[in-house]
């Protein structure tokens, strides 16, 4: 999968973007991401576990788990 950055001004009308965004053809999901509140993906990733979690996804789970930690992040 291939993503798409796209940094807008504060004052821009997110939910209009996307409407039009969704429209062009080849994509298939838009994901705001807030870099000033890290919180918000936190959040997000707990959704996941628990929606996970409901369906009896058991192994994507512990995939997911274990991928963040062995991941290679180097420290700062």
């Amino acid at each position: 999968m291939k993503s798409l950055k796209i940094n807008i001004e504060e004052n821009a009308d997110i939910e209009k973007i996307k409407e039009l965004l969704l429209q062009v053809k080849g994509i298939s999901s838009i994901e705001i991401i807030d870099d000033e509140n890290p919180e918000s993906e936190l959040k997000k990733a707990f959704n996941k576990t628990k929606e996970q979690f409901k369906k009896g996804d058991y192994e994507t789970v512990v995939n997911d788990i274990f991928d963040i930690l062995t991941k290679n992040n180097p420290k700062k």
